[in-house]
């Protein structure tokens, strides 16, 4: 369900731009901005570029994702 909101016209255009290019509507390009946003601000260590990736390649197909097992240093 989607709930109407209050945004700036200047970001509201770029969305559009972007949304356009990346081939979403408006409200998946802003909601996808979020989710890379609320994801940075959760792992402050990673680079935001990764975090795109990452959250790009889920959504094409989260079946090929595997899990991270960290390797054992001797």
């Amino acid at each position: 369900m989607g709930v109407p909101i209050r945004i700036d016209d200047a970001l509201y255009n770029e969305a559009k731009s972007t949304a356009a290019a990346e081939y979403r509507s408006i409200s998946g390009q802003i909601g996808f901005w979020a989710r890379v946003g609320k994801t940075a601000l959760d792992n402050p260590d990673l680079p935001v570029e990764l975090i795109r990736d990452i959250l790009i390649a889920k959504a094409l197909d989260p079946s090929l994702a595997e899990p991270f097992e960290p390797s054992a240093h001797k």
